[in-house]
C-alpha cells in the first residue's frame, strides 16, 4: 500500500484548495513538458472540474503551454458527449472550452457503443497511443503511465467508477473496465482500473466538503493501515500522491 497513510495538505476553504491545485498543476506541467515534450492529464468528474477553475484565469491561462497537454478521462458515463451526465461535457463546459488545448489532444470515449464496447475501445486507443510513443509505459506494470491523474472521491470512498461493492475494483489485467449498475445514474459507465491508476507518475486526490469527512477519516486516520475497506485506499501510485483537502473534508481527522 505504498507509504500510507500520507500527510495531506489541508486548507481553510475550497477556494484555497483551488489555488493550491492550480499552482501544483502548473509546476507539474512545466516539469513534464520539459522532460517529455507533452503533459498527459487524466480528469475525473464531479466537483473536481470546478476546482480547476483557477487554471482558466491569469496567470495560468496564458503562462501554461496548453498545446502540449493531452487530456484523458478517468471514468465516463456511457451517454452521448453532449448529454448533461457526460463527464466530457462537464469538463468541456467548465474547463476545456476556456483553455487552448488542441481538440486533437483531447480523448473522450467513443459514442454509440455498449459499456463493454466503449471500455474495450478506450483501452485499445490507449494501447495504440503507447505503441506510437504518445504515452509512456510503466516499466513495473507495463500499463500506460500518465503524468498526472486528478482524482476525486465520493462520500462513501469510491474513486473513478470503482465502488465498494463492485468486483471491478479487484481487476488486475484490464486497463479499462465497465459497470452497468452504478448506484448513481446513469448506470452504464467505463472506468480506469486500479493497476492503470497506480501506474501514474503523479496523482492528486482533491477532496472538499463535509460529506467526504468520514471517508477521509477512514482513508487517512490513525488506523488507516489496519484495514482497507474503501476503494480510495487502493490508490497507491508508483510516483507521488498528494491529497488536497479543505478543512470540512478534513474535519474528522
Amino acid at each position: 500500500m505504498g507509504n500510507w497513510p500520507t500527510t495531506p495538505k489541508i486548507y481553510d476553504s475550497e477556494e484555497q484548495v483551488a489555488v493550491a491545485v492550480a499552482s501544483h498543476i502548473d509546476c507539474l506541467s512545466s516539469k513534464f513538458i520539459a522532460r517529455n515534450g507533452t503533459f498527459s492529464v487524466v480528469l475525473s468528474g464531479g466537483t473536481l472540474i470546478d476546482t480547476l477553475r483557477k487554471l482558466t484565469e491569469p496567470p495560468y491561462v496564458s503562462s501554461i503551454d496548453w498545446s502540449k497537454w493531452l487530456i484523458f478521462f478517468l471514468d465516463e458515463r456511457v451517454v452521448p458527449l453532449d448529454h448533461p451526465d457526460s463527464n466530457y461535457k462537464l469538463a468541456y463546459d467548465g474547463f476545456l472550452s476556456k483553455v487552448p488545448i488542441p481538440e486533437s489532444n483531447i480523448y473522450p470515449i467513443k459514442e454509440n457503443l455498449s459499456p463493454e464496447e466503449a471500455a474495450e475501445e478506450y483501452e485499445q486507443r490507449l494501447k495504440h497511443l503507447v505503441a506510437n510513443g504518445t504515452l509512456k509505459t510503466s516499466p513495473t506494470t507495463g500499463f500506460a503511465k500518465f503524468d498526472l491523474m486528478l482524482v476525486g472521491m465520493g462520500p462513501e470512498g469510491h474513486v473513478a467508477s470503482l465502488f465498494c461493492w463492485h468486483f471491478e475494483r479487484f481487476e488486475k489485467k484490464k486497463w479499462v473496465t465497465f459497470i452497468t449498475d452504478s448506484p448513481k445514474p446513469p448506470p452504464h459507465r467505463i472506468t480506469f482500473t486500479f493497476p492503470l491508476i497506480n501506474s501514474a507518475d503523479e496523482i492528486a486526490m482533491v477532496v472538499t466538503g463535509e460529506d467526504a469527512a468520514d471517508a477521509v477519516k477512514v482513508a487517512l486516520g490513525k488506523r488507516a493501515l489496519d484495514f482497507y475497506p474503501l476503494p480510495v485506499q487502493k490508490v497507491s501510485p508508483e510516483g507521488g500522491l498528494t491529497w488536497f483537502l479543505d478543512k470540512e473534508a478534513a474535519s474528522q481527522l
